[in-house]
């Protein structure tokens, strides 16, 4: 059996914020921590974002918050989401709730002891035998990374798996870290959800091969740092560096998994880390911008939503393409710091 991608669903919340509107916020927060504030306001302009969503309107980030306020927050604007990103999902797909054998659940911007994938199985009417599987730390690699679970996971239980990511970034805001890493996030990040249905068989994308890479010593890149305030971001200058180092080999490596040659690849579906990153990732496979438009139109339309964004670039790549039978290489970088790769035939 070769696990499928039978249908993509994805979500956004209600409150929306253009780049410039966030770049004002931002002057008006960090105006006495920078000297050189507005030359580091000119990233704001150079993301390749136009708008983005958040859980909450920008007044109250200009509050401070304590870990379990935000956390609050997280917890119920993380489960809506989850929940409208996974309806639609099913319902493209064509299954019954019935059907589901196991809901895999990827998230790394809050915490929750029972995980979301509990309620959620009440929320969408699954059974209550559905079989769950949370996964918690993967930041920006999440989607890749959920999506090579959850064809493994279709293919062992001989069910169909859902599969979701959801991300409240913006909860992670810190009020007291007026760091250029702070700065820069607040540029980025933004909130949003995806899901996917994975299937032992039947029609949709195939995925015929999945591949991890963890780069040694490198826990400094990305991440986050726990505080009183929660979530503190780390955030290297260097990722699009990493990305021209090492997403070569990668490709050649999950190419490998899928039993084909890295010059087969036809399409490519990344995530959207930045307007850099994408660059980055142009330079590394000699990418023209048609091939890259629909992680550019994800990241200017959304910004990086982290785990779901690429999840978000699939949706759309998945609606615009007719089946050829194409090999398509899916990459997302994360914490770790990794990649995760999963090679789909389209």
């Amino acid at each position: 059996m070769t696990p499928r991608i039978a249908a993509v669903g994805t979500a956004v919340p209600e409150h929306v914020l253009t780049q410039a509107e966030v770049r004002e916020f931002a002057r008006g927060f960090f105006a006495r921590d920078f000297t050189d504030l507005d030359r580091l306001l000119e990233a704001f302009d150079n993301t390749g974002i136009q708008k983005r969503h958040l859980a909450r309107p920008v007044d109250w980030y200009w509050q401070p918050h304590t870990f379990p306020e935000k956390n609050a927050v997280y917890r119920e604007a993380a489960l809506d989401l989850a929940e409208a990103a996974a309806r639609r999902a099913l319902d493209a797909s064509g299954l019954e709730r019935r059907d589901v054998g196991a809901i895999l659940f990827v998230s790394t911007t809050g915490v929750a002891t029972p995980s979301l994938d509990s309620h959620l199985i009440h929320r969408l009417g699954l059974r209550h035998t559905t079989a769950r599987l949370p996964i918690w730390g993967l930041g920006c690699a999440g989607g890749a990374a959920g999506l090579a679970r959850a064809a493994n996971l279709a293919v062992a239980l001989r069910a169909p798996v859902l599969l979701v990511a959801v991300e409240i970034c913006s909860t992670t805001f810190i009020h007291g870290d007026r760091s250029k890493s702070n700065l820069i996030a607040t540029a980025l990040f933004a909130d949003g959800a995806a899901a996917a249905v994975l299937t032992p068989g039947g029609a949709g994308a195939e995925v015929v091969g999945t591949h991890s890479h963890l780069v040694e010593d490198s826990e400094d890149v990305m991440g986050w740092a726990v505080g009183t305030e929660g979530l503190r971001v780390i955030f290297s200058r260097s990722i699009p560096a990493i990305v021209r180092d090492l997403a070569g080999q990668i490709a050649r490596d999950a190419s490998a998994s899928a039993g084909i040659s890295p010059d087969e690849l036809s399409h490519f579906v990344f995530h959207p880390g930045g307007a850099k990153v994408l660059r980055a990732y142009a330079e590394t496979f000699g990418l023209d911008n048609g091939q890259l438009a629909h992680a550019e139109s994800v990241l200017r339309d959304y910004g990086n939503m982290s785990s779901p964004s690429v999840l978000f670039v699939l949706e759309r790549f998945l609606a615009s393409h007719a089946p050829e039978g194409r090999p398509t290489l899916l990459m997302a970088l994360g914490p770790g710091f990794s990649a995760e790769s999963v090679v789909l035939r389209w």
